[in-house]
């Protein structure tokens, strides 16, 4: 027996977010506990900064991030730039900041602190097929 399907009726389920909102199935993962996904820039800079303080390989970022770019990591990432000092804690993201020169690009910066230092990042986003890339990422001083 087939079932009449009305304007508005259930066509299966749709993924949903806090407050019911429907999700981007383009957008990153959901957060840990239940909140909402992150925005692009800043799963990348959570992403960057496993990375440059030692806790995670370059290669973890295949995928997500383009020449040069993955060449400028892999320059940075063994000078562990965010990994703390003796005794310091972990090193944390404080602010991520994001800018959409275009509806496919995103040109982001993020603070993070390790110890009493705060170190400052760029990187650009652009979407391509199957997501958001990094195509470039520049490092406050390090050479």
């Amino acid at each position: 027996m087939a079932s009449h399907r009305g304007p508005g009726a259930h066509r299966g389920p749709r993924p949903t977010g806090p407050g019911g909102r429907r999700t981007d199935p383009r957008r990153p993962e959901p957060r840990r506990g239940g909140r909402s996904p992150a925005r692009p820039q800043e799963w990348f800079a959570r992403q960057l900064l496993l990375v440059l303080s030692g806790q995670r390989p370059v290669t973890a970022l295949l995928g997500h991030v383009r020449d040069p770019a993955y060449e400028r990591l892999v320059r940075l990432a063994p000078l562990a730039p965010l990994r703390p000092t003796e005794g310091e804690p972990t090193p944390a993201l404080r602010v991520v900041r994001g800018s959409r020169p275009s509806s496919a690009a995103i040109e982001a910066c993020a603070v993070f602190s390790v110890g009493d230092r705060t170190r400052a990042l760029a990187f650009r986003l652009e979407q391509r097929p199957g997501g958001w890339r990094c195509v470039a990422v520049e490092l406050d001083t390090v050479p």
